[in-house]
């Protein structure tokens, strides 16, 4: 029976080189974490978009379906193929769009 050496451990040179891996993928992976959830905070720490207190469709048909903003206005598609563009501080109706 061989005697127990003391002291650490020495690893061959490939074992060496797959640790030095793992140990950069655990730090990747690691900071990836980080910079998602500083995305995720960053984005839910937005400050909320103004629109006006209400909308008014122009008749009392339309139902809506679909909203979408942009820059000074936003979009309200209705279920009869509409696209209502309104202004973002006013509320007022600015253009209506038919689709086909």
């Amino acid at each position: 029976m061989e005697p127990i050496p003391d002291g650490p451990a020495v690893l061959p040179p490939g074992l060496r080189a797959l640790q030095r891996l793992v140990l950069g993928l655990i730090g990747v992976m690691i900071a990836g974490f980080v910079v998602l959830v500083g995305a995720f905070l960053w984005r839910l720490n937005a400050p909320a978009p103004i629109l006006p207190p209400a909308v008014t469709l122009p008749d009392g048909s339309a139902r809506p379906v679909a909203f979408t903003m942009a820059g000074d206005w936003f979009a309200v598609v209705t279920a009869d193929d509409r696209i209502l563009i309104y202004d973002r501080l006013t509320g007022r109706l600015r253009q209506t769009l038919a689709v086909e």
